[in-house]
């Protein structure tokens, strides 16, 4: 079973189960295990580009089998957003993919492509052919009065090749132009995970993600517990040094270690030790005195010292050896 008291699993995908067209290392062979003993499990993602049959037929492809209705979008949560903020069947302008769309005729509102038909309503969303004329129209839209939910915020989206332009990255575009912000439906805001919640009927999930800046803060402000999984975005630079609203409550190398007892880093005479990895504060000094610096231990130990220390990491110098390997 999972850790402590948890009854369910919430994982993200781009990171935590995929990256681009591969499956993350551990991640099926994990998420069958505990499927096997009936835990339930969601998929909450940013990305709102496609379908949840699309993503739960992804995730058959790498050996996943769950039902469409575990997978929770974004997209989902902005058109609950959306039917809070104008009436039943409105007109909304639709900048996204096929699985946004497919959300905003689901609930029963028109869908339209131009400012000029008047929609009430632009809901922004992530898709890779998102065009400079689409970000344009609902600049023009929304500075005729209409209303602005954002999927999400993420600056970047990982593939295979690196680092893409997220969605966050094409919103900016359309502040630039109208001058005010959209509500958020996805993480870091806790909405998606009050979806995730009441859809799968689930109480005291674990969350994992491999973003501190939205997987992370966004179950935080939502009051999940969080894992960070290393496998995507968040390097361990940023991690050491991450603010006490985005930290984790446990780290991990992969999903497999989900499967195992969790090792908790134990306080020292002048530091952390977790297994055989032993980290401690001397003077300003964030130094390894026994085992690798590289290892997950080191750097569970690394954290704990850092976010203990009593001071911002800028006034400690931390060896450069718990992240030189990036």
């Amino acid at each position: 079973m999972i850790w402590g008291s948890y009854d369910s699993l919430l994982l993200d995908l781009d990171g935590v189960v995929y990256e681009g067209a591969r499956a993350i290392d551990g991640a099926v062979e994990s998420i069958n295990h505990f499927q096997a003993l009936s835990v339930p499990i969601g998929f909450v993602t940013n990305n709102s580009s496609r379908k949840p049959e699309t993503i739960a037929k992804q995730l058959a492809g790498f050996g996943i089998l769950v039902p469409a209705e575990s997978v929770i979008s974004s997209g989902q949560t902005g058109v609950e957003l959306l039917a809070k903020l104008i009436a039943p069947g409105a007109k909304v302008l639709v900048v996204g993919g096929e699985g946004l769309r497919y959300r905003v005729q689901l609930a029963g509102f028109q869908l339209v492509d131009l400012a000029d038909e008047a929609p009430v309503a632009v809901i922004q969303g992530f898709a890779p052919d998102v065009s400079w004329r689409d970000l344009a129209q609902a600049a023009y839209a929304i500075q005729r009065g209409a209303k602005w939910v954002a999927t999400n915020s993420d600056w970047t989206i990982p593939q295979e090749g690196g680092l893409a332009p997220g969605n966050g990255t094409l919103v900016s575009a359309v502040h630039t132009a109208v001058g005010i912000l959209p509500e958020v439906a996805g993480k870091p805001e806790p909405a998606i995970f009050e979806t995730a919640i009441r859809a799968l009927g689930i109480q005291h999930p674990l969350f994992v993600g491999d973003r501190l800046d939205t997987d992370i803060l966004g179950a935080n402000r939502a009051g999940i517990d969080s894992a960070l999984v290393m496998t995507g975005v968040s390097t361990r630079k940023e991690l050491l040094g991450i603010g006490k609203e985005s930290r984790p409550k446990f780290i991990l190398g992969s999903l497999l270690e989900l499967q195992t007892p969790y090792v908790e880093p134990k306080k020292t005479k002048r530091g952390f030790k977790c297994e055989s990895a032993s980290v401690e504060l001397l003077g300003n000094k964030v130094r390894i005195v026994d085992g690798d610096a590289g290892s997950l231990h080191a750097l569970k130990a690394a954290c704990a010292v850092v976010w203990n220390a009593g001071t911002p990491i800028y006034n400690l110098d931390v060896e450069a050896s718990f992240y030189s390997l990036e």
